[in-house]
């Protein structure tokens, strides 16, 4: 006969497995953290990025990116230290 200890604790674990599961599917589900919001980037932002980070004032560059996308600030300042102007 098993014993019923060892029963209930197995079925907490299990239990807390599972509730574990379905909040980390609820957050994953959601909206994700650098997903661009209203549209992305247009020729005319990545302008505008392009003369702040030329005239040296990156961080402002990257506060542009965060409030036009919804960026993460990490994604936003990796997406300004990217940006190339075109070659001419």
């Amino acid at each position: 006969m098993p014993n019923p200890v060892v029963i209930l604790l197995l079925t907490v674990v299990v239990l807390a497995a599972a509730i574990a599961l379905i909040v980390f599917a609820v957050r994953a589900a959601q909206r994700p953290r650098n997903a661009l919001v209203g549209g992305g980037v247009g020729p005319e932002l990545v302008e505008r990025i392009l003369e702040l980070k030329a005239s040296g004032q990156f961080d402002q560059a990257v506060f542009l990116v965060r409030g036009e996308t919804g960026m993460s600030h990490r994604a936003a300042a990796r997406f300004v230290r990217r940006l190339k102007p075109p070659a001419a």
